[in-house]
C-alpha cells in the first residue's frame, strides 16, 4: 500500500527488546496480508522496512556515509544515552546525503520484511558488528540493539493497522 493520511496520524510505539520487534513485524505482516496496512507519510511500507533493515546491516557490511565533523560526533555521542532510553528525533537529515539519509530505495514489502528479520538474527547472533557507527563511534552490542530499536520505533510509527494501539 502507499501513503494516505498525513503524518500527524503517526502512532506511539515502544519496543522493549528484539522479541517485541519480532512481534511487531508479525503484526505488520498480518496487516499487509489482510490489506489493512497503511503508511502515513511519504514512504511505502517496504521502504520503511528496508531503511530500518539497511541501517542494522551497515554495522556488519559497512556504512555508506562518512563520519560527520568531530564536534558533531562529540555532540551526538553525548546525546546517545538519552536517545537510547528515550526516542530518536524525527526529521533529521544527514548533510550532503541525497534524500537526507540512505537505504530509502523502493523495496517490495516482502523483501523489506525479510531483511528486517535477517537483521534481528544478526543482532541476536555471535558475529559482532565489524563497523563502528559513523555518528556514535564504537558501541556495545546492547547499545547497538537499543539504537536500532529506537530507529524502528521512529519509522514504524508511520505504519498504521487496525488494533495498532496508536
Amino acid at each position: 500500500m502507499s501513503s494516505s493520511p498525513p503524518s500527524t496520524d503517526r502512532r506511539t510505539l515502544q519496543l522493549a527488546d528484539l522479541d517485541a520487534l519480532s512481534v511487531e513485524l508479525d503484526r505488520i505482516e498480518s496487516a499487509e496480508q489482510a490489506g489493512q496496512l497503511v503508511a502515513v507519510g511519504s514512504w511505502t511500507p517496504g521502504q520503511i522496512l528496508g531503511h530500518v533493515a539497511a541501517w542494522i546491516h551497515y554495522g556488519w557490511e559497512g556504512y555508506p556515509i562518512n563520519p560527520p565533523p568531530r564536534f558533531v560526533r562529540w555532540f551526538l555521542r553525548w546525546r546517545l544515552p538519552k536517545m537510547l532510553k528515550g526516542s530518536m528525533p524525527s526529521g533529521v537529515r544527514i548533510p550532503g546525503v541525497e534524500g537526507g539519509t540512505t537505504g530509502i530505495e523502493p523495496v517490495e514489502f516482502g523483501q523489506g520484511l525479510s531483511e528486517m528479520r535477517r537483521g534481528i538474527q544478526r543482532m541476536r547472533g555471535d558475529d559482532p558488528a565489524k563497523f563502528h557507527s559513523p555518528a556514535f563511534g564504537e558501541m556495545s552490542m546492547a547499545d547497538r540493539i537499543e539504537l536500532n530499536l529506537r530507529h524502528a520505533e521512529l519509522h514504524f510509527s508511520f505504519l498504521r493497522y487496525p488494533g495498532d494501539g496508536g
